[in-house]
């Protein structure tokens, strides 16, 4: 039983309605009248491009699917970040779809089987077997016709319409409705895209406090730049006392960009601080926290570097997983890399082993922290970009070691990947 539109541009009906592609005109608009209809939708959906919120213009383009296309409703189905579900997003005339959340599995009933394909699908008879949201069935829709939502060769979701009333859609349905899905796709990815960015610039900002917290003896100072290339992604910084008296730092970059890295940035970050609260060893820290990015976030990758100090200020303990070595610098020298032990990053390997590395603290010297962006270029080696770092930090105050360290590494250009740094110094 075959309810797809094969590359033809044939549909066949699950319910044995019969071939599409010789239609009754009765039933069927001509290809005079479907011309006339898209350019009417033309000329709608410029007019709504450049005005109308992602939401508002879903609205307007779903009321004018279902006018152009003479149905009772008309939907738009998008995949969750998980690529597995389609939610309700938008609906015209099968509001209750929205309103009631319906999820929709990937390849399961009419849009769930458009999303796996890729392709239309027409159903000529709505039953129990055909069709997985109870919402359809409730507002008593008989025949459907759905196309994917496709950008960049990747389907995004899905359009439909449905009728009350018995429908044969014909090919010329099926091209409008699949013209209208494109446009949608386009307006939805871009402002998506939009809004994840401006999503992601909220919350990287509310996650990363502007100054770091006043600590007795150490000056501190921080920065951090969104790429212009990625955009924001997945940097963070953290400074906090802990009950013991130790002083916790941490430095990390989760893989990838976007909202999605910012989300799981926040909650590795939230994590830590409470893994730390319960032990003053990063090792075992950073242990806790690949476990539960293991359990909790599948397929997320970071590398992070957790140091503690404590009371007496004398020393760093250090534990890297898979981050780049911090710059350590005292009165009169030249910055140093240090020889902290890189072991795996968090999210690479189940129960990887993790140490610890000592570093010494007296009075005047201090340490640079930092992501990858600050050094990696893609004209030159990694070893040049370490080693030119390590030549430019000097000790003095925290905040001239950010500016010299930023102005000397970026030479005025604009950071293709994000940037987050951290600067201490030992004053008593």
């Amino acid at each position: 039983m075959n309810d797809e539109a094969d590359s033809a541009g044939r549909l066949d009906e699950p319910d044995g309605a019969g071939r599409l592609d010789e239609p009754d005109s009765a039933l069927l608009l001509d290809e005079a009248d479907s011309a006339g209809r898209l350019r009417r939708l033309q000329r709608v959906t410029d007019a709504a491009l450049s005005r109308l919120r992602v939401e508002d213009l879903l609205d307007e383009l779903l009321v004018r699917a279902r006018a152009l296309l003479q149905a009772d409703t008309a939907a738009v189905m998008l995949l969750d970040a998980t690529g597995t579900e389609l939610h309700a997003t938008a609906a015209s005339g099968l509001e209750r779809e929205v309103y009631q959340g319906i999820r929709v599995p990937l390849g399961v009933g009419f849009a769930g089987r458009v999303a796996a394909g890729g392709r239309p699908v027409v159903i000529g008879r709505v039953d129990g077997t055909n069709v997985y949201s109870p919402a359809l069935r409730a507002e008593g829709i008989v025949s459907l016709l759905g196309v994917p939502m496709i950008t960049g060769g990747r389907v995004i979701g899905v359009l439909y319409v449905g009728t009350r009333a018995p429908r044969r859609f014909s090919a010329p349905d099926v091209e409008l409705l699949q013209l209208v899905a494109d446009r949608i796709a386009l307006a939805t990815q871009a402002r998506i895209q939009r809004l994840d960015q401006a999503a992601a610039h909220a919350l990287q900002r509310s996650l990363l406090p502007s100054r770091p917290p006043e600590i007795a003896g150490l000056d501190l100072a921080v920065r951090y730049v969104p790429g212009a290339r990625v955009g924001v992604g997945g940097d963070w910084y953290d400074v906090f006392e802990l009950p013991s008296g130790c002083v916790g730092l941490a430095v990390g970059d989760v893989a990838g960009n976007g909202l999605r890295a910012a989300v799981v940035m926040g909650r590795i970050r939230s994590a830590l601080r409470a893994y730390a609260l319960e032990t003053d060893d990063p090792a075992d820290v950073l242990t806790r926290l690949d476990r539960k990015i293991q359990r909790f976030e599948p397929g997320a990758m970071a590398t992070a570097l957790y140091a503690v100090i404590p009371p007496g200020l004398d020393r760093v303990t250090v534990s890297n997983a898979g981050h780049l070595p911090p710059v350590y610098a005292e009165p009169g020298a030249a910055g140093s890399l240090t020889t902290v032990k890189p072991d795996l990053p968090l999210g690479a390997y189940p129960d990887a082993p993790r140490g610890t590395t000592q570093l010494p603290l007296p009075v005047g010297a201090g340490l640079v922290f930092y992501t990858d962006g600050l050094v990696e270029r893609r004209d030159q080696l990694l070893s040049v970009g370490l080693g030119r770092l390590a030549g430019v930090v000097e000790i003095g105050r925290a905040e001239s070691m950010c500016t010299t360290v930023m102005t000397a590494m970026l030479d005025d250009h604009v950071p293709h990947d994000d940037i987050a740094v951290l600067a201490l110094r030992r004053t008593a």
